[in-house]
């Protein structure tokens, strides 16, 4: 890589240097974070002057130490902020204990000044927990999309790859900060700059809002079937009020035993094994990252009975729904 390069053109008129205020929440993922800091610092590199500027804060404003254990200096603590700066809030692990009470004080006053507000992986969470995101569209990691969803009921969940309405960033987490970016760039000075950023990250596929976070269920599960997919996207959409294997084979014409040898064939279990463990799987994200009830848990998840919802949930898991709950305090309080 070398400085001996032409800067990139920009549109004419009065250009002012952009801030991003970076807020890292305890245990935040350092890849969100890097993503979003190094577009930032090529925008600067590939136009010739400084078009953004960024400082890091956080409560107490000393240090932040991230999910992988790599420990930041702040530059400042929460304090008040220019109208014209854009926060975006970095989660990571455990985001619930992260969103402290003063933080979101901190976020709604200065949402209140006009800042833009963005949160960028599991900080999607801390935006809605503040009621920033009341009305709005967002997206938030898809391992977090079943309890965001289950909380924050006022706010349009999607599974982009991010999300802008009007003031209010999110994204979904990971390289998907490099996406957001890039559009932010372009939106600021021109694809042109936007593209050079992107060539220089060796970023050969630029996603948009329309780009949803994760990969498609064929490709997920490495099912090439197409009435198969189909039938487990019926399923995955259909976690409250399960439907039986019989419709959904009728709903993809096909017999009730076709789609048994089906899913015997590619996945090596029966359909009514491979339901109950998405299922299971849904209650034990939800027993980990909300304060949900075990019995609303078991409601929320298509079981009618708590004492079959307990039974199902050992017999997978080996433990019991009240027992995972008690794990997650201890993982909270380590």
């Amino acid at each position: 890589m070398t400085d001996d390069f032409q800067p990139v053109p920009l549109p004419g008129g009065d250009i002012r240097t952009r801030r991003f205020v970076f807020v890292l929440l305890p245990r935040f993922t350092m890849l969100c974070f890097s993503c979003a800091v190094e577009a930032l610092r090529i925008a600067n590199r590939m136009a010739g002057r400084e078009l953004y500027s960024w400082v890091l804060a956080g409560e107490g404003g000393e240090t932040a130490a991230c999910s992988n254990g790599a420990v930041f200096n702040l530059d400042m603590d929460l304090g008040e902020l220019a109208r014209e700066d854009t926060v975006l809030l970095c989660g990571g692990l455990d985001v619930q204990a992260a969103s402290t009470r003063k933080l979101l004080n901190w976020l709604r006053r200065e949402a209140r000044r006009g800042a833009v507000m963005g949160g960028l992986c599991t900080a999607g969470y801390t935006l809605a927990r503040a009621g920033l995101l009341d009305g709005k569209r967002a997206t938030i990691h898809w391992e977090n999309q079943d309890s965001f969803a289950e909380e924050f009921e006022e706010v349009t969940l999607t599974k982009s790859v991010f999300v802008i309405d009007g003031n209010r960033i999110t994204t979904a987490g990971g390289t998907a900060s490099i996406d957001l970016m890039l559009k932010l760039i372009a939106d600021d000075h021109g694809e042109d700059l936007a593209n050079a950023v992107a060539d220089q990250l060796i970023y050969s596929t630029i996603r948009t809002d329309q780009d949803t976070q994760r990969l498609s269920t064929p490709t997920r599960i490495g099912v090439r079937h197409p009435k198969l997919a189909q039938v487990i996207q019926a399923m995955e959409k259909a976690i409250e009020d399960p439907v039986s294997p019989a419709i959904l084979a009728e709903r993809v014409g096909m017999s009730t035993r076709q789609l048994e040898r089906l899913f015997r064939r590619y996945l090596t279990r029966s359909p009514k094994r491979y339901y109950m463990e998405l299922r299971l799987s849904r209650a034990r994200n939800l027993l980990m990252q909300t304060d949900m009830s075990v019995i609303n848990v078991a409601l929320a998840c298509g079981f009618t009975s708590p004492s079959h919802f307990s039974k199902c949930y050992r017999a997978h898991y080996h433990t019991t729904p009240y027992r995972e709950r008690g794990s997650r305090g201890l993982r909270r309080a380590e």
